[in-house]
């Protein structure tokens, strides 16, 4: 009998404890449930702060386009025929002109370049074909026939490019692009006006 009664509890403990098992289990079970909306919450939160970040590429008129690639095929010409200047010049203000040219008209096409980068906006690389003739023949010349070409060239494209940042800052769309074409004009205004000096030291 006392063997019975033994047998009876230890039969009621096993089935207890399986009981609890399966109890336990449940409540894992409800926990992961309760834990997974959470977990969703933060990966859209996490693709949200993604698409913030994404920085959209501007809207530019063709005024914008045509305008940053003629200032950036004239930025180059101006700093390779400053370059040109700068060791094949005669005399010392066409020199000087020449490293003023490349100077300057390097930091604006890297201020120009940044702002290409920023808005997504493809740049020319090299010059076209007109201007590379140009340069061709800059290159050929010598002495004095070099000096008279060289600031010939600088007065005449300064004044054509005064006119292009001028129409830019007035109707141009972008505004970044608009803002950069009218802080470089007094820059492009002294320019010319050294270019008119050296010009005259070289009749």
């Amino acid at each position: 009998m006392k063997n019975s009664i033994l047998s009876i509890l230890a039969f009621a403990a096993i089935v207890a404890c399986k009981k609890s098992d399966t109890t336990n289990t449940e409540s894992s079970a409800d926990t992961s449930t309760v834990t997974a909306p959470a977990d969703t919450g933060m990966m859209t939160n996490d693709s949200t702060a993604v698409s913030n970040g994404t920085e959209t590429q501007s809207t530019l008129s063709d005024q914008d386009k045509k305008f940053a690639e003629v200032a950036a095929k004239g930025g180059m010409m101006e700093v390779m025929a400053g370059q040109l200047a700068a060791t094949n010049a005669s005399n010392e203000k066409v020199k000087a002109l020449g490293e003023m040219m490349v100077k300057d008209h390097t930091k604006a096409n890297d201020e120009l370049k940044s702002w290409a980068a920023k808005v997504g906006h493809q740049l020319p690389t090299s010059l076209d074909a007109e201007k590379q003739k140009v340069y061709d023949d800059l290159k050929a010349k010598k002495g004095v026939d070099f000096d008279r070409k060289y600031t010939d060239l600088m007065v005449t494209d300064h004044k054509k490019t005064i006119a292009d940042f001028k129409k830019q800052a007035s109707d141009g769309s972008e505004s970044s692009l608009k803002s950069f074409a009218e802080k470089t004009i007094p820059a492009l205004e002294h320019h010319l006006m050294e270019s008119e000096k050296a010009k005259a030291a070289v009749k």
